[in-house]
């Protein structure tokens, strides 16, 4: 899906947590007061000015049902707002905020997201993304079911182990600029024992507590609140089967129809100077690569990605919201930025994020 050709929006606004192993001391509350707060700040909007509010979160993180009403006390209970919330990574929240701006039904929308991963074994509680009848029961964990992906991506040649290391090696240098991070630094190449043959602990991500925050806005209120807006021209998600074992795990065919229903293979469209992938493990890299077409052109994962910090049920947003950052920063004109979600890729979202969605004479 694209914007319409009278209405865009715009990222205006990006801030997340300095994401950490374990968050004990703080509940999802504390953790993303100062976030929102932040992200607020930077455009000078008080929560009674957002017209419309989405999050994205998980109860099973959680552990307890609705639990994201108990975090809508750090947006406030006064006045009332216009508020929705997936149980999905922020990436589908901002989907939907978007969607309304471009009806036209909101000029402004906060986004946020949070996950706190450490309280349980976080493998074994996203078994509860499987089919409840025929994989679940076997109790395979996540960091299992990614290991037999790589290892589809290997037998068919697509990498090596070598390669792979360096995907990891490559996201650890990166993230030694980005002060939000977990993970930082060189690993070592091909070191210590494996985790789930082929994957050693260099390629699976870090478990991670933290949040994050977007604001969006369409119409005069991208004038008011910013001066270098970021436009999403194009987004849109896609589902793959859910039997892993009818899908061909070296490849993501919902990712690419993705990126084109989002505009990212355009006739005469440059390619992406940003690609932030949802990756969160080094082999997936490899896949969404191919789907997405990236050349070596494209800078991938400039953050850190996701094998730096991995916020469970944000990480998504904080591609988008990384890609965004850094253009409004200039370090580009056109980014991609991906989310996945479910077990070896099964959900995917891609947004294609540019700064000149308003060209002279271009409606707004």
């Amino acid at each position: 899906m694209t914007g319409t050709d009278t209405r865009k929006a715009a990222v205006v606004a990006f801030a997340q947590t300095d994401h950490v192993r374990a968050a004990d001391g703080l509940s999802e509350v504390e953790m993303l007061l100062p976030v929102l707060r932040e992200v607020l700040d930077r455009t000078g909007l008080s929560t009674g000015e957002i017209d419309f509010t989405c999050s994205g979160s998980s109860d099973y993180l959680a552990g307890r049902p609705f639990s994201f009403t108990m975090a809508l006390d750090g947006v406030g209970a006064w006045p009332p707002i216009s508020e929705s919330h997936v149980e999905m990574d922020g990436a589908w929240a901002l989907y939907e905020a978007w969607v309304k701006l471009l009806t036209g039904e909101a000029d402004t929308a906060l986004v946020y997201a949070w996950g706190k991963s450490s309280p349980g074994d976080l493998p074994m509680v996203l078994t509860r993304q499987l089919d409840p009848y025929y994989l679940a029961p076997l109790w395979p964990d996540s960091v299992s079911l990614a290991a037999l992906q790589a290892r589809s991506v290997l037998d068919a040649g697509l990498a090596d182990e070598e390669e792979l290391a360096g995907i990891a090696a490559r996201s650890r240098r990166a993230a030694e600029d980005n002060p939000h991070v977990r993970q930082r630094g060189p690993a070592a190449r091909t070191a210590g024992g494996y985790l789930a043959a082929p994957l050693r602990a260099h390629d699976v991500p870090p478990v991670t507590d933290g949040a994050a925050a977007v604001v969006l806005a369409a119409g005069d209120a991208v004038d008011r609140l910013t001066d270098h807006p970021v436009w999403i021209s194009g987004m849109d998600h896609r589902i793959e089967a859910h039997g892993l074992g009818v899908r061909d795990l070296t490849d993501s065919p919902s990712t690419r129809l993705a990126a084109e229903r989002a505009g990212l293979f355009d006739p005469g469209a440059p390619p992406p100077d940003i690609a932030e992938l949802h990756a969160p493990f080094t082999s997936q890299e490899v896949i969404l690569r191919n789907a997405l077409r990236l050349g070596e052109e494209t800078v991938v994962n400039p953050s850190g990605g996701p094998l730096a910090a991995n916020p469970v049920m944000a990480a998504g947003l904080v591609r988008i919201g990384e890609a965004a950052a850094r253009l409004a920063r200039g370090e580009g004109r056109r980014a991609v930025a991906h989310a996945t979600s479910g077990p070896c890729l099964q959900h995917n979202l891609v947004a294609v994020l540019d700064t000149d969605g308003a060209a002279e004479g271009e409606p707004r």
